[in-house]
């Protein structure tokens, strides 16, 4: 007898333990999130007050570091290959979790994300491509659009409050995940101009030993701090982008748990590295990134100038394009269909949040046009004008959405028999239902004996209003 066809349900529940994990980086994203944006609003603020722009460009561009190792750099350089090291660090472990113990080790669950993270970035370069050729413009910015910022994107759920499933929350965790591998990609392969290959051997040979420490369980973080910085220098003079070198060592921690290990190596670095990434180290990019020079006339150039529109038109129109089309395509040609408590118009607003680009966005903009500070404003205004739209897009569509969401966050969340689990991921246990019966006959004896007292009042009512009407023969 042939196996039965199964239908594989797309944005299908999430089983509890994974659903806990996803809770719990969705909440230090989102608290990231916020301070990102702030960072960005008050980077805008700083550098386009006229008393305060001067200091904004000074601090900027203040250079400091061992000059005789290469790193004499600026503050904003300083925070694009040493900060973002430590976002790119945190994104390899979220990478290896999820090809040892998330969506992404099933070749059958993994394909929806990756298939939508691709579309999401095929369909914004190919945007930026057609707009910037129309325009006669510059094809060096076809990768500023293709990037999506998580902590961005979870920063305006936080602040609209809207309640999505669990599911959706996790297909953008984890769409965000392999958004990050593809953009790490891009900028090791693209933005590789020459290569030192005696540091590049030195930062190999480095991660080596890194591994191999791991691989002995040694521990202490006097060990692999210094390490890792070795490793981080070395990275930076060998002319690959230093992040590369925080993403390899992440994929390397273990991130499967062993015998008698409440949490894996990897889950517990994860868990006291993500706070500084999303509180420090990812802000204080955005405050020394966002501060362009913002006008009439420079938001109108963002409009007409061909590699700036296509910045705006891809993160706006290929993005929610790129990851809706994915998707469909995914539930169209496999045994994949969509959840049956979701609509498609669920995943065009998740798409659509998908296009707020901002942190590997900005940083790609700055690599792709390195040599013209008037191009790499312009990009960087129109990163933040497109993340703007997209957002304010999918804020209007997420609020339309969001009575649906309540109720399957209710849904989701209702425990009637004060378990500490959701009923909804007990159904299956027996033990589940035998303390329903108990709760309902308590219940019903409750409205039992309420029902025989209502009955006896009224009982009695009825007979003293006899007995007075038997009193009295005449008119009141």
């Amino acid at each position: 007898m042939p196996a039965p066809r199964t239908t594989r349900k797309l944005f299908g529940r999430l089983s509890l333990p994974e659903r806990t994990f996803v809770t719990d980086a969705l909440r230090t994203e989102t608290v990231g999130g916020v301070l990102l944006l702030a960072a960005a609003i008050a980077a805008l603020i700083w550098a386009n007050i006229p008393a305060l722009h001067d200091s904004y460009e000074s601090v900027s561009h203040f250079h400091f570091g061992p000059g005789t190792l290469g790193l004499n750099l600026s503050v904003a350089h300083w925070a694009a290959d040493g900060l973002l090291a430590i976002f790119f660090f945190v994104a390899g472990i979220e990478l290896k979790r999820e090809l040892v113990a998330g969506d992404l080790k099933d070749p059958k669950a993994a394909a929806l994300p990756v298939v939508a993270a691709l579309c999401g970035m095929a369909a914004p370069a190919l945007v930026y491509t057609v707009t910037s050729v129309a325009g006669g413009g510059s094809l060096a910015g076809w990768a500023v659009p293709t990037a999506t910022d998580i902590a961005f994107a979870l920063a305006v759920l936080a602040v609209i409050g809207t309640s999505l499933p669990s599911a959706l929350r996790a297909f953008l965790l984890t769409l965000a995940v392999v958004d990050d591998l593809f953009a790490i990609l891009i900028i090791a392969v693209f933005f590789t101009e020459s290569l030192n290959f005696a540091a590049l051997g030195g930062a190999v040979a480095g991660l080596a030993v890194f591994w191999l420490l791991l691989r002995t369980g040694v521990r202490g973080w006097y060990v692999y701090i210094p390490l890792a910085l070795v490793i981080w220098g070395l990275m930076y003079n060998s002319g690959v982008h230093a992040t590369i070198a925080g993403v390899a060592m992440g994929l390397m921690l273990r991130c499967h748990r062993g015998e008698g290990e409440e949490h894996s190596p990897g889950e517990h670095i994860e868990h006291l590295v993500r706070p500084l990434s999303a509180g420090l180290a990812v802000p204080l990019f955005a405050l020394f990134s966002a501060g362009v020079s913002v006008s009439g006339g420079a938001l109108a150039d963002v409009f007409t100038r061909p590699e700036t529109l296509g910045v705006v038109l891809g993160l706006v129109v290929g993005k929610t394009l790129g990851i809706f089309g994915g998707t469909w395509l995914t539930a169209r040609f496999t045994r994949a269909s969509l959840s049956d408590e979701l609509a498609w118009a669920d995943v065009f607003a998740v798409a659509t949040l998908a296009g707020i680009g901002f942190t590997v966005s900005l940083l790609i903009g700055e690599l792709a046009f390195e040599g013209d500070a008037a191009l790499t404003a312009e990009v960087k205004a129109a990163v933040l004008t497109g993340s703007l739209i997209a957002a304010c897009l999918a804020t209007v569509l997420l609020r339309i959405r969001n009575a649906k969401y309540r109720k399957l966050t209710e849904a989701e969340e209702r425990d009637e028999d004060l378990s500490g689990i959701p009923d909804i991921y007990e159904e299956d246990d027996p033990a589940y239902h035998l303390r329903m019966a108990a709760i309902y006959d308590r219940k019903a004896a409750e409205h039992r004996r309420i029902a025989q007292e209502k009955t006896a009042e009224r009982h009695g009512v009825a007979e003293v209003a006899g007995g007075a009407g038997e009193e009295s023969d005449g008119p009141a």
